[in-house]
């Protein structure tokens, strides 16, 4: 039966390598080489799942697993056996016939590897005119691509799309750009050629598994891995080929982009970083598959002279004849050897097959270090003082030695990786019999050992370059079963046991800055487990009962001990807004009866703490006054606590009824002050100056707690002071309800004396909790001079009222409509605001006026249709015609109250 030879020549995604594992599995024996070690393990998983691990052979150059009735082998190159036969023979990648180094190898392979039934030469439509000109009978098949591949232009690292592959050519770039996906995407995987295959398959693993959406690799992709990518980009376009650095070709370029996209699923390639963009021309080259032909492979000489290692030398410079197989003399291999000739311990007189094998052997160790040629060089001299001999070994001692400094594992990534290369030197050398006493023990224990740096090193990548709780959850967010969560008593969230972050109320706080990829990272994969969460809260808030919730300073209602509404700015200082704070995570649906149930908590407890305001506010209870009684009650409601009616010109005058209708709303008027005493209380202090400081946007100042008087420092302006309930006397403010009770005293006190000028006691200064030395200030804000003074001590023993005449140290009443600025500064939230000065119209000390002042309404107030409720200015009158009390006249006995602090 006649051989056939056939080559299948494409670009990446055209299905070469699976049709030739197809086409070998279906001969009794076959053979297939492969140009990486990495890839020949991963067919030689694929053809042990299909044949079982008895029948298929791994050979490498350090590996080698050969069952005694093996019928498949997969080498990679350099490693097929020539001297066996198969039915079956395919060589893979054929355009590596052009690299430098390794180019002679696939060159032999496809000269001379035939199989007894079929072979198969696969690799890039580069090749097809040079297997034409070689006239090697070769039947050509083309084959397409499967999917499309588009050039994308450059893209940012931060903005790539998951499934991506980064490909850069160093190490160092390598694990930059790891670095930095780990720290804003959660982690990439890391593929280089000089990972073994068992921590190359571990990193893998973990992008097939989607643990991580990125890998990072260098131009080993671009030899046949099958990975799900569905972008590659370029961090860089130069290499070190071991010798110079260089730009990679079209062709490579297209070898590494064709990965992007698997069967029918297109493909994106593209740059990143400081990778410059392609040229228009190369990159609809690389799209159209359009590369140079290949017009030369390297080659070398298959008929070697071992007579001696000058003949060898020779043989192995001798050209081939043909113009497109072309020698390489500067081939690593070659170079080592020339080396050796040129040794004084070795010299070019060695000769016999047997010794010129042996360092030609030698000189064939591959450079797994990257050492570069002297380096290298160095190694394989001193490996043959001691094997220059055919029947010299290495002894076990010495080799034990060896093996025991590269056995640890407590170094970093880069000793890790230095260690796993000078062990695979060891591991090549452990599978020449003829280098070792005993190959067979130092291939189990080269191999163990391989195994441990592998699990180590992979252990590392993975501790450096990915975020194990971030990957891990997402994850378990790809699965279709449920994910486990718990939330636990002081709020921390944990998702299939990683803690993701904290729930305070209604608000979710991811355990990283948020404002880091990473932390979105975290926080988006944590929504799903959230969601839930804040669904079953809102529940629980939609259902407590009051005493569950409670309100800050802040203006903030707590559920729990954490903020989960706050109060928003409404249409006057007594109808506050209310919005949720967080679980924006959910609909608004789902809100909507939590926020119902905070806002009735907000209007029992307004309800509550201010009854007199909410029954005015918002049941309309001031509906049942007439005229000034109800204008009265509504200034008190506007003002927050209480009014000064000394600053009233003409003065109030109420019939006995209008005070008891406002008694009957819980509302007190009296000589100095109209005010509401349930507003004065410490509670109704603070939740009053909350309110004021929502409706402004800005701190309100707090009174004292439970003061009956407290020092002004001058930054409190009279609108704080009567939202505190407190009036202005002299350098102190004192609690209106006291200052009416003192009133009360004072006017005793001159009804008792019967006369204009009489005594008052200092004890009465503890009505007021006054010290001595303000307490002559705060009987002046009541209307009152001295009289008489005792001539010793110069101190005050009787007062008198003054003339009808504000006192110089209370300022002047302040317009309407004007707001108080201030801030809580001191502690617990209880500070003084800024002073404000009083120019408004009306005032007596900013000069005279023709008529009576009338109290302006401000315009925007809800109040001011009760301006319309208020009694008519009586219009002016000539002084001529005014009638002239007596003197000595007293007021006539009135129901009205006609009592003011300055008659």
């Amino acid at each position: 039966m006649s051989s056939s030879l056939k080559a299948i020549l494409g670009p990446t995604n055209t299905g070469k390598t699976h049709y030739a594992i197809e086409r070998m599995l279906g001969h009794g024996t076959g053979m297939i080489g492969l140009p990486l070690r990495l890839l020949a393990r991963e067919v030689y998983d694929r053809v042990v799942e299909r044949k079982g691990a008895a029948h298929v052979a791994l050979i490498t150059g350090e590996e080698r697993i050969v069952p005694p009735n093996a019928r498949y082998f997969v080498c990679t190159i350099e490693s097929m056996p020539v001297d066996t036969r198969a039915d079956f023979v395919a060589i893979d990648e054929i355009q590596l016939a052009e690299d430098e180094d390794r180019g002679h190898v696939f060159t032999d392979r496809i000269l001379h590897m035939r199989g007894q039934s079929e072979t198969l030469l696969l690799g890039a439509d580069t090749m097809r005119g040079l297997l034409r000109t070689l006239n090697l009978g070769i039947e050509s098949e083309a084959r397409e691509r499967f999917s499309e591949l588009t050039y994308t232009g450059k893209t940012k690292i931060t903005k790539l799309p998951k499934r991506t592959a980064i490909v850069a050519f160093s190490a160092e770039e390598v694990y930059a750009i790891a670095e930095l996906l780990r720290r804003q995407k959660g982690g990439a995987a890391v593929v280089m050629g000089a990972l073994s295959p068992r921590t190359r398959n571990a990193q893998v693993a973990m992008y097939q598994s989607g643990e991580v959406d990125y890998i990072v690799a260098t131009d080993a992709i671009g030899m046949g891995l099958n990975l799900d990518v569905d972008r590659v980009v370029f961090a860089s376009r130069t290499k070190f080929d071991g010798r110079r650095h260089r730009a990679l070709t079209a062709a490579e370029c297209g070898q590494i982009a064709g990965r992007a996209g698997r069967f029918r699923t297109d493909g994106e390639f593209g740059e990143t970083g400081d990778c410059p963009p392609f040229e228009e021309e190369t990159w609809k080259r690389i799209e159209q598959h359009r590369f140079d032909p290949v017009d030369h492979i390297q080659w070398r000489n298959s008929a070697l002279d071992y007579a001696s290692l000058k003949s060898l030398i020779r043989s192995l410079e001798r050209p081939s004849g043909n113009p497109v197989l072309i020698h390489n003399p500067n081939a690593l291999d070659e170079w080592v050897l020339r080396r050796m000739a040129e040794d004084g311990a070795i010299g070019p007189n060695v000769a016999g097959q047997g010794r010129v094998r042996r360092l030609w052997d030698l000189a064939r160790l591959p450079d797994f270090r990257k050492a570069g040629p002297e380096g290298h060089a160095r190694l394989v001299l001193g490996l043959a003082e001691t094997l220059a001999d055919p029947d010299a070994r290495l002894s076990d001692a010495g080799l034990e030695r060896r093996l025991d400094d590269l056995s640890g594992t407590g170094g970093g990534i880069a000793k890790l990786q230095q260690q796993l290369a000078n062990i695979r030197t060891w591991t090549y050398a452990a599978h020449r019999p003829d280098w070792l006493e005993n190959p067979t023990k130092w291939q189990d224990r080269t191999r163990e050992i391989e195994d441990t740096l592998s699990d180590a090193l992979h252990t590392a990548l993975t501790a450096r370059f990915v975020d194990r709780r971030t990957t891990a959850l997402l994850a378990s967010l790809k699965k279709e079963d449920a994910l486990v969560t718990d939330l636990t008593p002081d709020g921390d969230v944990t998702v299939e046991g990683h803690l993701v972050g904290r729930l305070k109320g209604l608000t979710f706080e991811p355990v990283l800055d948020a404002r880091t990829l990473e932390g979105k990272a975290v926080r988006g994969a944590a929504l799903a487990a959230i969601r839930p969460m804040l669904v079953e809260r809102l529940g629980q808030i939609a259902g407590a009962p009051v005493g569950a919730f409670s309100l800050n300073d802040e203006g903030n209602i707590e559920f729990g001990g954490h903020a989960i509404a706050r109060l928003t700015k409404g249409g006057d200082w007594m109808s506050p807004g209310v919005e949720l704070i967080g679980a924006s995570e959910v609909e608004a649906g789902e809100r909507a009866a939590a926020l119902m149930r905070a806002s009735d908590w907000l209007k029992h407890e307004m309800s509550r703490v201010l009854p007199t305001h909410w029954k005015l506010r918002h049941e309309k209870a001031g509906d049942a006054l007439e005229g000034l009684a109800r204008g009265l009650a509504f200034r008190i409601l506007e003002s927050g606590a209480a009014v000064d009616l000394r600053q009233d010109d003409p003065s109030v005058r109420l019939t006995g009824e209008q005070r008891e209708a406002l008694k009957a709303l819980g509302l007190r008027a009296g000589r100095v002050a109209a005010h509401a005493p349930d507003a004065q209380k410490p509670a109704a202090q603070r939740l009053v100056a909350i309110l004021r400081a929502v409706q402004a946007g800005s701190p309100f100042p707090l009174a004292p707690e439970g003061a009956g008087s407290f020092p002004l420092d001058g930054t409190w302006p009279e609108e704080a002071l009567t939202a505190n309930g407190y009036l202005r006397f002299g350098r102190r403010a004192v609690r209106a309800d006291l200052a009416e009770r003192l009133g009360w005293e004072i006017a005793k006190r001159r009804k008792e004396a019967d006369k204009n000028a009489f005594a008052i006691p200092i004890d009465l200064a503890s009505v007021v909790s006054c010290p001595s030395d303000d307490w002559p200030a705060v009987l002046k804000g009541f209307g009152l001079a001295p009289a008489e003074k005792d001539k010793e001590t110069e101190a005050v023993v009787l007062w008198r009222y003054a003339a009808r005449a504000r006192p110089d140290d209370r300022p002047a009443p302040k317009p309407r409509g004007e707001r108080p600025q201030g801030h809580r500064g001191a502690p617990g939230g209880r500070s003084q605001g800024p002073e404000r000065s009083r120019n408004g119209p009306g005032n007596p000390r900013n000069g005279p006026k023709s008529t009576p002042s009338v109290r302006k309404i401000d315009p925007d107030s809800p109040f001011a249709a009760l301006a319309a409720l208020l009694p008519p200015t009586p219009p002016a009158r000539d002084k001529a015609k005014r009638k002239r009390k007596p003197k000595s006249a007293k007021p006539a006995a009135s129901s009205a109250f006609a009592y003011t602090p300055f008659q």
